[in-house]
């Protein structure tokens, strides 16, 4: 397992994105990761492609966009072509998921596809072969800030498990609440990029902060996938 840490500029000072970027790649950070929020699907506004493309000139790491907006393809060529190195998007808002998956990789852009909190894991069986990566939201999406849903641990093994059964090495993603309480769990459970926003932006010292989560996360690689509860 690769561990990654993805800080989420959601809580980060907007006014000062770029040294905050510059910031947690200092503390070791491996992504980025940018929540694109419309208004519509999740209650929140936050960035689009011209933000994105900013943040691609500074950053020094790649660009992990999480789309939760309605009709995600529809951007998916304006994304690609501001930076975003990853792309995910919502199994609840894309009619045609594979095809979806399919333009992102067509733009030579990892593709992943994420569950809500109330999403069951079946929901990718059918497009599993096809992901880079699977995000798992343990939060419900729309805010920064909130606190892991418990038990949340059994839903990312069961993604991990769906993954291997169809022999994807594909990295599951989690994204939510996710702080240095929680992290040996997360990874334990599977994950192997964790996003983190609050638990590093809302600290005095974001670079600490990304190598103290990067530090507790490790406590769980190697002890395999947790048992289901």
């Amino acid at each position: 397992m690769t561990l990654r840490i993805a800080p989420s500029i959601l809580s980060a000072d907007f006014a000062a994105l770029g040294a905050a970027v510059g910031v947690v790649e200092a503390g070791g950070a491996d992504l980025i990761h940018v929540d694109v929020m419309d208004g519509h699907f999740v209650p929140n506004l936050t960035v689009g492609p011209l933000v994105v493309e900013a943040l691609a000139r500074v950053a020094r790491i790649p660009l992990d966009v999480h789309l939760m907006i309605t009709d995600p393809e529809r951007y998916v060529d304006a994304f690609a072509d501001a930076g975003a190195a990853m792309i995910s998007v919502h199994v609840e808002t894309v009619t045609h998921l594979h095809r979806t998956i399919d333009s992102i990789k067509a733009r030579g852009v990892e593709a992943g596809a994420v569950l809500n909190p109330s999403t069951p894991v079946s929901a990718l069986e059918e497009i599993a072969r096809d992901l880079d990566f699977a995000l798992v939201m343990t939060v419900n999406p729309g805010f920064g800030g909130q606190h892991f849903i418990p038990g949340s641990e059994a839903k990312i093994a069961r993604v991990r498990r769906l993954l291997d059964d169809v022999g994807n090495t594909a990295a599951v993603e989690v994204d939510g609440g996710v702080d240095c309480s929680n992290a040996a769990r997360v990874a334990e459970a599977g994950a192997e990029i964790l996003v983190a926003g609050a638990a590093i932006f809302g600290t005095s010292d974001p670079e600490a902060a990304t190598r103290a989560l990067r530090a507790a996360a490790e406590e769980g690689v190697g002890a395999g996938v947790a048992p289901e509860k």
